[in-house]
């Protein structure tokens, strides 16, 4: 095998793996929008039935009341799973009903 065969096999090699990660982050941006979509339904049929949905979350507050607003969303984080932008919203919601 000559040194231009290697080459040639490993771009097809490299142009298959990143077809698939294109492919995969893809799938991932639909899956994620379609989840928005469903929770966004969710809160709209638990609003129009008048359920509310508080979670607890004591650690997140005790940060709120003592005026740690980045404490407060990185242990919510770190509770919930959720990513920054979700953390940031709920911290804020929680700080808008005390």
């Amino acid at each position: 095998m000559d040194t231009g065969t290697v080459l040639l096999g490993l771009a097809v090699v490299l142009g298959v793996v990143l077809l698939a990660a294109w492919e995969a982050a893809r799938r991932h941006q639909r899956t994620e929008r379609r989840l928005a979509a469903v929770e966004r339904k969710l809160d709209a049929v638990l609003d129009h039935l008048g359920v509310d949905v508080t979670e607890e979350h004591p650690e997140v507050e005790e940060f709120l009341r003592q005026g740690k607003r980045v404490e407060a969303i990185k242990a919510y984080r770190e509770s919930t799973g959720a990513d920054l932008r979700e953390a940031v919203a709920a911290v804020d919601r929680l700080a808008s009903r005390d």
